[in-house]
This record gives C-alpha cells, structure tokens and sequence, in this order.
C-alpha cells in the first residue's frame, strides 16, 4: 500500500469551483486560498435551501481507541464518497487538524490511503490560519487583561485569581506552569499562570458554538477571565476586548472548502480535542453541510463516551441539531487491545482476544441507545486483521441485533465504503424520534456529572476534591450553574484511569477542578490526570517530517 502522500499526490485534485458547484455554490459565495481551499461566505445560510428534501445529519462515532485512533476521520470520508459514488447529495463536515498531534504522536487528522480530505499538507499544517486568529485573539485578551493590571488595575482584578490562560498550537509541556512578569518593575505584574493548547482555547470553542458573528460577540463579552479582590467575576466585556478580538476572528469564523481525493465536498472547520474540550467541527460548517446537501456527514472525537456525548448535550442541544443515524466504528486491533493483549503485540492474529475486548464494543452500543439512537457498526479494516477476527466482530453484531458493514475504504476509497453507506441509508429511513439528552442543562451540576459518570462511563460513583468543591461553590454564587458539562477526560478509558481497559465496573470518577468556560457555554469539568496542555512523546513524529524540495515528507 503506497503512503498517504504517495497516494495524495498521485491523484489531481478539482479546482474548487467544480467541487462548490454540486453544492449551489458560486465563486460569489468563495473566498479562494489558491487553486483547492477556499472560504465559504456565512451568508449562503440565509437564502432558501436548493434541495427539495430534508437534509439528514450522520454523526460517526468510535469505541474506546488504541493510542494511534481507528479511523473515524478515514470512515468519515470513506463513507461520504460511498455516498457520492451511490449518486446521492452529500458534504462532509469535519475538524481542522492542530500541529500538536501533527509533530507529536497521532500524526495529522486528514483521513488516510485513498480515503483523504486534500490538499493534505496545507490542511495539516498552517490551513487557512484559523488556529492562527483564535491563537492570537485568546493570547489578546489575556494581553490585555495583563496591561490592565499594569496600568492602575482600576477593575481590581486579583492577579492571584486569574483564571485566563494563554494557548499556542503546539504540545509543550515545559509551558503548562510558568510565572510572567519577572524583570523589573518595568515588565509587568509578577504571577503565576501557564499555556494550553489551541485545541482547548474557550475561544475554540466559542467559534465552534456560535451561531454568527453577533453570537460570538455576545459570547466574547461574557467570556470569564478572573476575579476582583472582592470576589467579582471579570469578564471580557469589562476589558473592551471584543472588538480586536472579532476583528482577528472574522475570516476564521467562515467554514473552509476542501475536498476528498474523489471530489466529494468537504467542509473544514474548528478543532477542538474531545479528551479536554468538545470535540465537534462549528455548528456553522455543519450547519452549512446540511444547508447544501441531502447528507450531512460528521464526526466527534474519541470514544462515544467522550466526543460524542459532547456532541449530544453540549452542540446538538444548544444548537437544535440532529442525527438520522449513529456511525460506531471499531476496529480488531482495538478490540484485542481491550482483550488484554499489548500494544506492540496488537498485529498478530487472535480471534480469543477480539472476544474478550467485545464488551467495549456492547458499552458504547449501550451508550448510543442512552440518547434514543441504535448504531451502525462499521468495522474498519486493517491490512492484518484476519478473517476469524473480522468473523468474531460480525457474529457478535448480528446476535446483538446490530446492523454493521466491514469497510475497506482505506486500501479502496469510497467503494470500500460502499456496504455501510446503504447499510446507514436504510438505517436512517427508520429513525423517527429525537435524540434524548443525558441530562436537562437545569440540573443541579453535581447531578450533571453524576449522570454521565455513570450512564457513559459505567462509574460508581463520582468523588469531588477539596478544590473541586470550592469550583462548585463559585458556579453556583456566580450563576453558571444552568450550563452544561464538558467533562475533560482520559480518551484511552472508559474510566478515569487511562489504564483500565476493556468496560471497567465498580469505579469511582474524581473531580479535580470546575472551569468556568462562560463565553463557550458549559463548564470544564477536570477528572484524573488529564492536562490542557499535552507533551511530546520520546520520539516525535516531527523528528521524521522534511522538506525536499517542494514536497513535505514524513507528515502523517
């Protein structure tokens, strides 16, 4: 099988024109980054829908993956082209990848084989600056919160009580804890505070959650950045901040065109992660998706547990979106990891261990059907799975009563991905019903956590620290208590505990701490280890990346 590049490379890509025109897009309503990207202008969703048809809305989903991910992105796009191959209308919706995965471990988030979204290197690497404007309007605000305190502090804000972080695109441990205004009186006001990653930016997250550039704004005024010696939240608005800052966002807050190597329409936009943030592309691109076609197909990150949940309770609820069909894909290389068998064992067949992983698989299907939703399982083929071990994931679907599809879209395109497209097509004929949220936004917040704890995790119950506490005691002063939770979680469990494999029981889940994320709209519920700003492994992938010539190599 020839390398991604390889494969990206030996197929010429549409101009963009042509790949907008099955969507009623004309060159008005683009704006070109070159030959094969271009912005699509927020105005194309007020004007009436082309289709006769109610657009339908396919979120993909997976079961608790390996540490390299099974293939959610690859089965997104593998199934719109099966759709696209199938004649029918369909787009795409999917995140922006962020450079920390890129040159850490996970590599880029661009599909693979001959199921890619392209021009890969662009996408993977500086895109269309998106991450670059939330970047740097995130990294203002707390500019400007500093350079308030430095010039008279007339709002009192309590340098010790600064909740506002800065971020940057990139895994960097050395940075999560540092202090900031050393040198002199000239420098600044001495104190504590550190980096996230981009991905975990609130201001990600507003652009992802907001509905146009008057909620944005309305969101950035609100936005929480730290607390008055008296106790007094300050917010952004106190700051005049929103300006600059939807000045930097206006051309990010437009979904990016691409398209896939078959030349099925994919739209690009927003990234936060799902372990430490939401997880979900904008409710604007797939809003759009769905404006534009007869298939919207998207996906969340990590395990349903995690992405997907979020994409429930946080997008879909406050959005008023919907789903006609669950995608859960799964893998036997997962499976046999939750099976008990090592990571660098995971390539020999053994039919036993995908048996004793299935209970992940029966978890999540249980987790779907927690929102009024029945999957599709799709099961993602690796190049050396064996035919016992597809069999013993088949089997198992269909005495669950399941419906599933074996793809091949990796090594075949959107003809590997055939079988689950008419597989979906007739599932999501059936649904009738909305989904049901988890949990009403008006609960008292510990009963939020509590539910999905256990409802997704299979928890026993969930402990609070003494500073988790406190956390709770500020949200409910302060009002935010009717706010949904985003819960910050390990992607590698079920649990709390990244090592627990397979569907853990009788465990408890710890709360460490409750951010306020205000402008977003929903709290940021940290559980176990998990950190906002992640650390390059031993051997990075960045140490293989290389320009030669005008190709860049090495770039998963």
């Amino acid at each position: 099988m020839p390398t991604n590049v390889e494969v990206a490379h030996s197929i010429a890509l549409r101009p963009i024109a042509e790949v907008a025109a099955p969507l009623g897009l004309t060159s008005a309503d683009l704006r070109p980054y070159g030959h094969d990207v271009a912005k699509v202008a927020l105005s194309v969703l007020q004007r009436p829908r082309l289709r006769p048809d109610p657009s339908r809305l396919i979120l993909v989903s997976a079961i608790t993956p390996t540490p390299a991910g099974e293939g959610k992105t690859t089965t997104s796009i593998g199934l719109a082209d099966a759709f696209h191959r199938l004649g029918e209308s369909v787009c795409v919706a999917l995140r922006e990848p962020s450079l920390g995965p890129c040159f850490g471990m996970k590599g880029g988030a661009t599909g693979g084989g001959y199921s890619q979204i392209a021009p890969a290197d662009r996408i993977n690497l500086h895109f269309t600056g998106d991450f670059h404007a939330v970047t740097t309007a995130h990294n203002l605000l707390a500019a400007l919160l500093d350079n308030h305190i430095y010039f008279g502090n007339r709002l009192g804000i309590d340098p010790r009580r600064i909740v506002w972080r800065r971020v940057m695109d990139m895994n960097d441990r050395a940075l999560r804890n540092i202090i900031v205004g050393l040198g002199g009186p000239q420098q600044g006001v001495p104190r504590e505070t550190g980096f996230d990653i981009t991905a975990a930016s609130e201001v990600m997250a507003m652009l992802c959650l907001a509905s146009g550039i008057d909620d944005l704004r309305a969101r950035i005024e609100r936005t929480l950045v730290g607390f008055t010696y008296d106790g007094e939240p300050v917010t952004a608005g106190k700051l005049d901040a929103a300006g600059a800052m939807l000045a930097l966002l206006r051309d990010a807050l437009q979904p990016n065109l691409v398209q896939t190597l078959e030349g099925t329409p994919a739209l690009v936009h927003g990234g936060p992660f799902a372990n430490i943030a939401h997880g979900c592309n904008s409710v604007l691109a797939t809003r759009m998706a769905m404006h534009l076609a007869d298939w919207a197909i998207t996906e969340a990150g990590f395990g349903f547990e995690l992405g997907a949940e979020k994409f429930f309770d946080i997008k879909c609820a406050g959005a008023g979106l919907d789903t006609a069909a669950v995608v859960l894909v799964a893998t036997v290389r997962a499976l046999k990891l939750h099976g008990g068998v090592a990571l660098a064992d995971l390539g020999r067949p053994d039919p036993e261990a995908v048996v004793r992983g299935l209970p992940n698989l029966d978890k999540h299907i249980e987790n779907i059907a927690q929102f009024g939703e029945r999957p599709v399982v799709a099961i993602n083929r690796f190049a050396g799975d064996s035919e016992d071990e597809i069999l013993a994931v088949r089997r198992h679907c269909a005495d669950r009563g399941v419906p599933g599809a074996v793809t091949d879209h990796f090594a075949r395109g959107g003809e590997g991905a055939v079988e689950l497209a008419r597989t979906v097509m007739m599932h999501a004929e059936r649904r009738s019903q909305p989904f049901r949220p988890l949990y009403d936004w008006h609960q008292p917040v510990p009963d939020k956590i509590l539910v999905v704890a256990q409802k997704m995790y299979g928890a026993r119950r969930v402990v609070f620290t003494k500073t988790a506490e406190r956390d709770l005691t500020d949200v409910k002063r302060l009002g935010y208590d009717r706010l949904p939770v985003c819960i910050a979680k390990t992607q590698n469990s079920l649990s709390d505990d990244p090592t627990l494999r397979g569907r853990p029981s009788d465990f408890d889940v710890t709360v460490r701490g409750i951010q306020i994320n205000a402008g977003a709209g929903f709290l940021v519920v940290l559980t176990g280890d998990i950190v906002r700003m992640p650390g390059l492994p031993r051997h990075p992938l960045a140490e293989s990346i290389d320009l030669q010539g005008d190709a860049i190599v090495g770039l998963a």
